[in-house]
């Protein structure tokens, strides 16, 4: 019964992310006050399968599509979000600096830009890379 309601209130969260925007799943449950609870997010988003929620506009904390396979296909939920401008990076993340989405109590769209632990990530995640390519 507790995951129901943790559940409808994460669509509540989904249906507000403008077209254009991502959020992740942590800032979803950091908004909700539950930080921890960034997998409870995805499963409540793995329920909504079907529905009309922009569900396509959450990504991983390094703006990597995460939850693309449950879109039927590799491609469908980079293909939504090109379609409405969203940018990529060389990586193939979503540009969080730019299309970046943080859910405030306000219902207004946030100005901030990535959190600095977000941009860490995204710049350890690259290090990495470019570490295994050269391998």
């Amino acid at each position: 019964m507790e995951n129901d309601d943790f559940f409808d209130r994460v669509w509540q969260v989904v249906d507000r992310i403008p077209r254009g925007k991502v959020t992740t799943y942590g800032h979803i449950a950091e908004y909700l006050g539950q930080k921890s609870s960034a997998r409870t997010v995805g499963w409540a988003l793995a329920a909504a399968k079907g529905t009309p929620l922009p569900c396509h506009r959450v990504v991983n904390r390094f703006g990597a599509l995460s939850g693309a396979p449950k879109f039927g296909g590799p491609h469908i939920m980079e293909d939504l979000l090109r379609n409405e401008g969203v940018a990529f990076t060389d990586e193939n993340c979503v540009n969080l600096d730019r299309h970046l989405w943080i859910p405030s109590p306000e219902g207004k769209r946030t100005k901030r830009s990535a959190t600095k632990a977000t941009k860490r990530a995204v710049k350890k995640r690259t290090a990495t890379k470019r570490t295994a390519t050269k391998r």
